[in-house]
């Protein structure tokens, strides 16, 4: 039955080949009913099966695991560091889809090539603890912590702590991995203090600072000592420049960071600096498709973690061609993705949460010209019920500036009372919670040489795309 000299599969693997052959059935089964595109429904049933799967086929990845975690820009960090994984020659397996639980990373694995021999993951930030300790990760990216989706996370320092004990789990083991960590991050940096094998990353430009912190910082609390952080430079919420007059608590200084960053409504050129073994750092420029000071961020997180991934002895010949295709990669999905229809153009931007939203305020008005709007809010379990979060959005900077404003989603109505307690001219407001009417309506009002901007909350961005992709745009 077998060939000569070899044996029959043990046990184990041929109860692990059925399990994946059933989880994969599952994945086609659903997107043949048109259920859904099979991202996370096979890892459910793969887990049910089989609840050390991702540890099981972790194990086969000779290179071990990156885990990339933050409120904010992981999908988008994650796309560009599996970019720059692949040029620099390894076998990947990464959940492209975004799907950054448990259940979409035992999908990932799944659907993994066999000679697959690093997984990149993006991480969700509640799912850390559990993902860290199947993985055994060579290297986790930390970039940022902002307060979001509270009835499902709870306060941010809940997180911070919960953050800290994975930390000084993994410092436990015969090999920590090495932490890539964001120094602008007042919390990010306290968790990082006095740990070995830290690589920082950061902002040095502060030409695009803003005058003080957003009204919807978060960190602004000494973590050693609880006194009032002071910030010297504020550039996305409460990342900036910081310290502590009580204690010496300060901005770690970044090994890996942004020297100069020249921003456009489309994308961003950034100037990257990075260490040597010997001699002054190397500076490195970046074209980029991707808009936004938060995206810098993005950047210069995902070249950081490709430097610390690198062999020390490769890391030169790397850093040029991690370059060209972290500049060749696109937004990921509705975070700055651009789409033709109609002769007209609309952009969407991811909208989750305050400081998420005020960076996309921040890219709309980098640009001239009137404005024209559309806001989508819902309020279903991956977006997080409570929606209070939108009094806390500096709505007010577009309203000299708005062309046409539409609401939509949901809760179009909350968004509705929202701006017009923001003082904006509700005569250019149309309101209307299906978000087919609401894409046509801000669609009609948006001039054929205007770029329509769309931000959506993650399952209303959903409900666009499929009016989209129905209507045979994307």
């Amino acid at each position: 039955m077998y060939p000569s000299g070899a044996s029959a599969p043990s046990t184990l693997t041929t109860v692990r080949r059925l399990a994946g052959f059933i989880a994969s059935a599952s994945g086609w089964l659903s997107r043949r009913l048109g259920r859904g595109g099979g991202t996370t429904l096979p890892g459910v049933v793969l887990l049910k099966l089989r609840p050390k799967a991702v540890a099981e086929y972790a194990a086969d990845l000779h290179h071990g695991t990156v885990l990339v975690s933050a409120t904010n820009g992981k999908t988008t960090t994650t796309r560009l560091l599996a970019a720059a994984t692949r040029v620099a020659g390894y076998h990947l397996v990464t959940n492209t889809e975004g799907s950054n639980l448990e259940r979409g990373i035992a999908t990932a694995l799944l659907k993994g090539d066999a000679d697959a021999d690093l997984g990149v993951f993006e991480v969700d930030e509640a799912a850390l603890a559990s993902i860290a300790a199947s993985t055994h990760p060579r290297v986790v990216v930390l970039m940022n912590l902002f307060r979001d989706q509270l009835d499902r996370y709870g306060e941010l320092e809940t997180l911070v702590d919960k953050w800290r004990d994975v930390l000084d789990q993994l410092d436990a083991r015969h090999e920590p991995p090495t932490l890539v960590l964001n120094a602008d991050d007042p919390n990010i940096a306290a968790l990082g203090a006095g740990r070995p094998n830290v690589v920082w990353f950061g902002i040095n430009d502060t030409s695009h600072a803003i005058g003080d912190r957003e009204h919807a910082a978060d960190a602004t609390m000494c973590r050693s000592c609880g006194a009032p952080l002071d910030h010297s430079v504020v550039l996305v919420g409460h990342l900036g420049h910081w310290n502590c007059p009580n204690c010496d608590a300060t901005r770690p200084t970044p090994s890996i960071s942004a020297a100069s960053i020249a921003l456009s409504q489309q994308g961003q050129q950034v100037t990257l600096h990075y260490p040597t073994a010997a001699g002054p750092p190397i500076e490195l420029a970046i074209e980029s498709p991707l808009p936004g000071l938060h995206n810098s961020y993005n950047i210069v997180a995902a070249f950081a973690a490709s430097w610390a991934l690198a062999d020390r002895t490769k890391r030169p010949q790397e850093a040029h061609a991690v370059a060209r295709v972290i500049a060749e990669t696109s937004p990921a999905f509705g975070r700055g993705e651009l789409i033709e229809l109609d002769g007209k153009q609309i952009q969407l931007l991811l909208a989750k949460n305050p400081t998420g939203v005020n960076q996309n305020v921040r890219t709309i008005l980098s640009g001239p010209g009137e404005l024209h709007v559309l806001v989508l809010l819902n309020d279903r379990t991956a977006d997080g019920q409570d929606v209070s979060w939108i009094w806390d959005v500096d709505w007010e900077t577009l309203r000299s500036r708005v062309g046409s404003l539409t609401l939509g989603g949901d809760r179009a109505w909350d968004l509705a009372l929202r701006f017009q307690y923001g003082g904006f001219d509700m005569d250019k407001v149309k309101v209307t919670p299906d978000p087919a009417k609401a894409l046509d309506i801000a669609l009609a009002a948006t001039p054929g040489d205007r770029t329509l901007f769309a931000l959506p909350t993650y399952t209303a961005m959903l409900d666009l795309r499929w009016v989209l992709t129905q209507r045979g745009h994307t």
